[in-house]
């Protein structure tokens, strides 16, 4: 949104990627003379862009890659993290870094605990699901790789990232709100298939970018460790409910007659206390905004271009 990085003075941004171009071709509304596309690989990049807050999230989110070939996403998960940290000793050194983890690096969050907190003691990749071992695994070294880059000096924050609703959310993956909010767009019922009790919770993109940039500030050699989410807990079938009621569609939410509890929520009152941070959005209001961002989005006007550029 307008003035969202206000409190940080930022006057550029660069977003650099294997193919940067694909933000041109799909999201073109999202460019303008304050941006450059950067062409560049973090895990074999020699020299990066200059910058005064580094937003680290250079892993795939789809699952379908992770399922397909687990050992190869993880390889690339970490060449990502340990050539970036290699090169970032001298090229970032006085920059202040937030790696964009998961809350995958806990485990299987048992079924009666209301909320993860960062002092969990993490469970065995093992119970969680095929697609997410790997994926869990590889973050949890790379967490270790970033702290590692803070003992040399460098001011460096963890961010564990849980689950998030925005407009740019793929509709077409395993993220259940964007399926919900495909679903209410296309005008069709909204779709639940767990017939177990799933507990989830979504932080806007908003929010999102505002904890991230605080992480940033607050990045230290100590390498702090947030978990950057929502603690709304709800069940998917309320939250397909919810959707549905913004879209005026049905909501087809089977009953819960199978056995077992999911969750995968975050505790944020560390960040509170610290940081001072909190929500500005509940998933009420998330999918209200969504609905009206999506709508507004359907024809999105072209912005003056981004410069665009390669590092090696």
């Amino acid at each position: 949104r307008r003035g969202v990085l206000a409190p940080w003075d930022i006057g550029r941004v660069i977003a650099m990627a294997r193919d940067p171009g694909a933000l041109r071709r799909d999201h073109p509304e999202l460019l303008g003379p304050h941006v450059d596309l950067v062409a560049g690989d973090a895990g074999t990049a020699t020299h990066l862009p200059a910058a005064d807050y580094v937003i680290h999230a250079a892993s795939s989110t789809d699952a379908r890659r992770y399922a397909a070939d687990p050992v190869a996403e993880r390889a690339n998960i970490l060449a990502a993290v340990d050539n970036y940290a290699s090169v970032a000793a001298q090229a970032h050194r006085d920059s202040r870094i937030v790696y964009c983890s998961s809350g995958a690096v806990y485990g299987q969050q048992p079924a009666d605990l209301a909320a993860l907190r960062e002092d969990f003691v993490a469970l065995p990749t093992s119970g969680l699901v095929d697609y997410k071992q790997a994926y869990a695994d590889a973050k949890r070294l790379a967490e270790a790789r970033i702290a590692e880059l803070g003992d040399g000096g460098v001011r460096v924050a963890v961010a564990r990232c849980f689950a998030f609703i925005g407009a740019y959310l793929p509709r077409d993956q395993h993220f259940a709100i964007g399926n919900f909010l495909a679903d209410g767009l296309a005008g069709r019922p909204v779709t639940v298939a767990a017939r177990h009790p799933v507990y989830r919770s979504w932080m806007h993109a908003d929010d999102l970018v505002r904890w991230l940039m605080t992480l940033a500030a607050h990045a230290a050699p100590a390498c702090p460790v947030y978990n950057v989410g929502s603690d709304e807990a709800v069940t998917v079938g309320d939250a397909a409910r919810l959707v549905a009621r913004q879209f005026e569609v049905a909501a087809h939410v089977p009953p819960l007659d199978r056995p077992g509890v999911d969750r995968y929520i975050p505790a944020i009152d560390r960040a509170r206390r610290e940081l001072g941070l909190g929500l500005d959005f509940d998933l009420r209001r998330s999918v209200a905004d969504m609905a009206a961002r999506l709508a507004s989005n359907a024809s999105p006007q072209p912005v003056d271009a981004a410069r665009e550029r390669r590092v090696g």
